[in-house]
């Protein structure tokens, strides 16, 4: 590998599994002097933590409700005191239920407060507590994990199209007030992919090849797919890049 993260050091929220998990590995393999595997899943965290130390680079787990903002404090301080810096933020844990698939009249305020306390608040929390870190080193940069479904509409999931849209346009901000200090803002738009958080709508037949019918690319997409756009975002390969939203679709918002 070309170690494209030599140095740097990257807390990764939602790291146990899907997108995250595979962004944590990609990042180790690719030299991070430290990864953060950040979950509520302490067993598979810890497993995600651990693979990675065996594969001899460095990293822990800590144990994150990206909602509650004393726990961001504690994840970023616990981060500092032990490597000293922090460089990189990906803000990727979200969650999506069957409740949340509704319209707007069928969708309850419980639900909707639920989608933006993990899919937005969380976003905001992340991106407020690793800004200052950020300013120390001079620079870093922040990468949040929108959705097709935070630039396109749908017939269904009104509370997650609003988080993940609040997602997109409060990374542009966050560009724009903080370009002057060299930190960097940018969201990744996946498109339909196999995750964890996929898996049981995915395994509807139907559904599944619905999906599949509207991406031009004909397969769903991977969370290795969406890592190495994390991977990129992260790099000294973007220096110039910010407030973009970076869709990993297979084409399906060109249509």
């Amino acid at each position: 590998m070309s170690k494209r993260l030599s140095g740097k050091v990257a807390i990764v929220t939602g790291g146990a599994s899907g997108i995250g998990a595979a962004t944590c590995r990609l990042f180790a393999q690719e030299g991070a002097k430290g990864v953060v595997v950040a979950d509520i899943n302490e067993e598979l965290g810890m497993a995600v933590a651990n693979e990675i130390q065996g594969q001899g680079s460095d990293a822990f787990f800590i144990l994150l409700d990206v909602s509650e903002e004393q726990q961001w404090i504690d994840a970023v301080a616990a981060t500092v005191a032990r490597y000293g810096r922090l460089d990189v933020t990906v803000n990727n844990a979200g969650m999506s239920t069957w409740e949340s698939r509704k319209n707007v009249e069928d969708t309850t305020l419980e639900i909707w407060n639920r989608m933006h306390a993990v899919n937005a608040t969380g976003v905001f929390l992340g991106t407020k507590h690793s800004i200052p870190e950020m300013r120390k080193i001079g620079g870093g940069s922040i990468i949040n994990i929108s959705s097709i479904y935070g630039i396109v509409g749908s017939k269904g999931g009104t509370s997650y199209h609003s988080a993940k849209g609040g997602v997109r346009t409060f990374t542009k901000a966050t560009a724009i007030q903080y370009a002057s200090e060299n930190i960097r803002s940018n969201s990744i738009h996946p498109g339909f992919a196999d995750t964890g958080m996929t898996a049981e709508l995915h395994a509807q037949p139907d559904e599944y090849a619905r999906r599949i019918s509207q991406t031009p690319l004909g397969r769903m997409g991977t969370p290795e797919d969406m890592a190495w756009g994390c991977l990129y975002l992260a790099s000294d390969e973007s220096s110039f890049v910010t407030g973009v939203e970076l869709p990993i679709d297979g084409g399906m918002t060109a249509q």
